[in-house]
């Protein structure tokens, strides 16, 4: 009950399956961090996102490339450890280290092509994950469907709201955590930078500035565009009673045909 979820809202419980026997600590703890056959573990990603970054030398500033340099080595030298007590501080520098590189982005880069699309691939990233941390605690840790707003169900919203960085501004709006108005927070809200529709507005933004500059007509622009529409038109209640995981589902969906619609109309060269 505590572990598995965390795979579930990774997205990845069939390839989990397929090499671990169980969800308990250490299993899941191995798989979302070292391993390699894993390609969302943290070691694949620190991996892929160097390599990446290595190739793209000429475009981004020499502080993003230590940055990412130093945190790649920080994985290796922690993937040989393996010790689960020793995680909590690599853990910690992780998500710092983050930080620091999204505010380097910010800071030390050109805002011209790169810029919108590294911005792009990090909104949509946010808006996939915050929806599938949503959907862990309303349909995995809620399986019967009920809403109590009991002690420990605020306590859990409270978690999915810290688990994307969003508690403190929550706090400031609402006096407690509950599941109608996390949900409408995370969302809808349009001044918080992890919420859904925060999220594509900006990445739809983006993609129009990269269409313009590139004179094209792009698909991605266009079905970017309906989703921000959609959002922009819709309301909570409508999410609830047509149901927040169906609300996901469809989400995710129209996030893939968009990451796919990326790569048809500016990566795919024999198009």
């Amino acid at each position: 009950a505590q572990w598995a979820p965390l795979v579930y809202a990774s997205g990845d419980e069939e390839d989990f399956s397929k090499r671990y026997q169980s969800h308990d600590e250490k299993s899941v703890i191995e798989f979302l961090t070292f391993d390699v056959k894993n390609s969302n573990s943290i070691i694949s990603c620190v991996k892929n996102a160097r390599e990446n970054a290595r190739t793209v030398c000429e475009i981004i500033s020499s502080e993003m490339w230590q940055t990412i340099n130093a945190l790649y080595h920080l994985a290796e030298q922690h993937s040989r450890k393996r010790k689960i007590d020793n995680l909590q501080i690599f853990f910690k520098e992780v998500l710092q280290t983050n930080e620091r590189f999204a505010g380097q982005i910010e800071n030390t880069m050109s805002h011209g092509e790169g810029w919108h699309f590294a911005r792009v691939g990090k909104l949509l990233e946010r808006a996939d994950k915050t929806a599938r941390m949503l959907d862990m605690k309303y349909f995995i840790l809620l399986p019967s469907g009920e809403h109590v707003d009991s002690p420990v169900d605020t306590v859990e919203w409270a978690e999915v709201l810290k688990s994307v960085s969003a508690f403190e501004m929550y706090s400031k709006q609402f006096h407690r955590a509950n599941y109608r108005d996390v949900t409408n927070f995370l969302i809808f809200d349009k001044n918080f930078p992890r919420s859904i529709r925060f999220s594509i507005n900006a990445a739809t933004q983006s993609l129009n500035y990269i269409s313009d500059i590139l004179d094209i007509k792009a698909v991605a622009t266009d079905e970017i565009t309906a989703l921000h529409q959609s959002l922009d038109m819709a309301d909570i209640d409508t999410v609830l009673n047509g149901g927040l995981h169906e609300f996901i589902d469809m989400l995710q969906i129209k996030l893939n045909m968009i990451d796919r619609a990326i790569h048809k109309s500016f990566f795919d060269f024999e198009r």
